[in-house]
């Protein structure tokens, strides 16, 4: 029996203490609280400003005979237009442009930088180079062949370096020779 009394004024400590907590809050403390809320509440409203007036948009049909390519850079536009006022001038001749007809050697598929002249061949007078391709085959060049991704032909054989004329775009859509050359490299 003294458990179950145990018990009972354990509960009934615990229901004393929070009906003593609840009339602690129940006293008239918010009185300034309750003044401000008011004077909100009675303060002027503000005015919300209405919404603009939406302006329907015009609508814009693109021709492109009259304004063009619209991917079109105007940096390529106005290459495409040196490159005709170009032919314009010099009568509608091609000017300088590599042979693409042409089969292509085996050492033009390797950009001129890659190749190594790693020698040189004589033979009745006639000199020929020997060049080494990245993949690491030795081939044996003479005046006239061709060297390189940019069309160069080779134009003299010395015993140090090999020189040679490329074929070039320009940047305009025209084509421009320019020389270099593979040194020996030991």
């Amino acid at each position: 029996m003294s458990i179950m009394w145990k018990l009972k004024s354990g509960n009934l400590v615990s229901i004393l203490m929070i009906a003593t907590f609840l009339s602690g809050c129940s006293g008239g403390q918010f009185n300034d609280l309750q003044m401000f809320i008011d004077d909100i509440k009675s303060s002027s409203k503000g005015r919300i400003e209405p919404l603009p007036e939406f302006v329907p948009v015009e609508n814009f049909t693109y021709s492109m005979s009259d304004f063009g390519d619209p991917f079109t850079s105007w940096e390529t536009k106005a290459m495409m237009a040196a490159k005709a006022e170009q032919q314009a001038n010099a009568g509608g001749g091609g000017g300088l442009q590599p042979d693409l007809g042409r089969r292509r050697e085996p050492l033009e598929a390797f950009p001129l930088d890659t190749l190594r002249m790693v020698g040189t061949l004589e033979k009745s007078g006639n000199s020929s180079a020997l060049v080494q391709s990245p993949d690491g085959l030795v081939s044996r060049i003479v005046v006239g062949n061709y060297l390189g991704q940019n069309y160069g032909q080779v134009v003299s054989i010395g015993s140090e370096e090999v020189e040679l004329v490329e074929i070039v775009p320009d940047g305009l859509g025209s084509w421009i020779q320019r020389p270099a050359t593979l040194a020996i490299v030991e």
